[in-house]
């Protein structure tokens, strides 16, 4: 299959209408998109991806000023605090899992009785659900487990010849998947963290907690988001584990080391700004990766960002990037 790039939204709703793949772009990261109603379509995207069966997919409403109708489409029941946050944050990097409707398939949800929604903040992709009469199912369009696609042309590096369309809208505001709350115990929980911090859904809500088990949530397995190369999270110590400084790349926050090539070092933000950092996370972890399969470093080693605002998500990340199971 020869996969075009480009931006027109007829050809990619098109597509869609027949069952086939799109990747679209969101103010996360790009997605890989079929009909969410289809069945058929969404067990494609788990093949292409090469994602388990029972790591749900998220699926993403046409924007509308109506939040409580939104959710409606697709759930069976909407909290209070689910309305708040959808009023609040919707268009936006911010997942709800509630109840689902008997409409959303089973694939979509991995065979649970709830189901994941977000309405994405991108003009393109919101043109497209809205041309579209169907919400789309759309985990990140790159292969299980890697690292998440920020632009049109990560997404062809590694899916290309494997779907029919990727529309082209930019590389991505904020860089980091969304950030997913639920419900536990009857009260809502922050199941993962992502673009949306934890301050600001605080600031609409009160108090929240992070879910210590987060089920089957969409992205939240222990070892995710990962670069070929061995990474470590926290972690600047090369040396100790018998490496020089030519055999590293280092992702850092604000400032380069002066031992290590400037060439294989990532500043993700020379300002100390956390969204500016977030933006460039996965960007700078595949020119990291692909550097050290042309040059043979041996790993990536990653400081530990600040814990506040998008500081947790960028942690988050790295952290599952460089779990090993024992």
């Amino acid at each position: 299959m020869h996969t075009q790039v480009g931006i027109d939204v007829e050809q990619a709703a098109l597509l869609l209408e027949q069952g086939e793949l799109v990747a679209i772009p969101t103010e996360t990261v790009y997605g890989l998109a079929a009909n969410a109603l289809n069945a058929q379509a969404c067990a494609r995207i788990f093949e292409v991806k090469n994602r388990p069966s029972f790591d749900p997919l998220i699926v993403h409403l046409a924007a509308s000023s109506d939040c409580e109708a939104a959710l409606a489409s697709c759930a069976r029941v909407i909290p209070d605090w689910a309305l708040k946050l959808a009023r609040a944050f919707w268009p936006g990097p911010l997942t709800l899992v509630l109840p689902r409707k008997p409409l959303v398939p089973d694939i979509v949800t991995s065979g649970l009785d709830t189901v994941a929604l977000r309405m994405p903040a991108h003009t393109l992709a919101q043109r497209l659900l809205e041309r579209v009469p169907f919400p789309l199912a759309a985990p990140s369009a790159n292969p299980f487990g890697f690292v998440s696609p920020t632009t049109a042309q990560h997404v062809l590096d590694q899916l290309g010849g494997r779907i029919a369309y990727v529309l082209d809208g930019g590389s991505c505001r904020v860089g980091l998947e969304s950030t997913i709350v639920g419900e536990q115990g009857g009260r809502p929980v922050v199941l993962r963290l992502g673009g949306l911090g934890l301050e600001e859904l605080e600031n609409a809500l009160g108090p929240l907690t992070l879910a210590t088990s987060s089920g089957a949530s969409p992205g939240s397995l222990e070892s995710h988001y990962a670069p070929r190369t061995p990474l470590y999270f926290d972690d600047l110590g090369y040396r100790a584990r018998g490496l020089s400084p030519e055999q590293v790349g280092l992702l850092l926050f604000r400032a380069p080391l002066s031992e290590v090539p400037p060439d294989q070092q990532e500043v993700l933000s020379m300002s100390g700004d956390l969204n500016e950092a977030a933006r460039n996370l996965f960007a700078a972890l595949r020119r990291l990766d692909a550097l050290a399969a042309s040059r043979g470093l041996r790993a990536i080693f990653t400081q530990k960002f600040p814990e506040r605002g998008l500081g947790r998500a960028i942690n988050d990340r790295l952290r599952r990037a460089s779990f090993r199971p024992a």
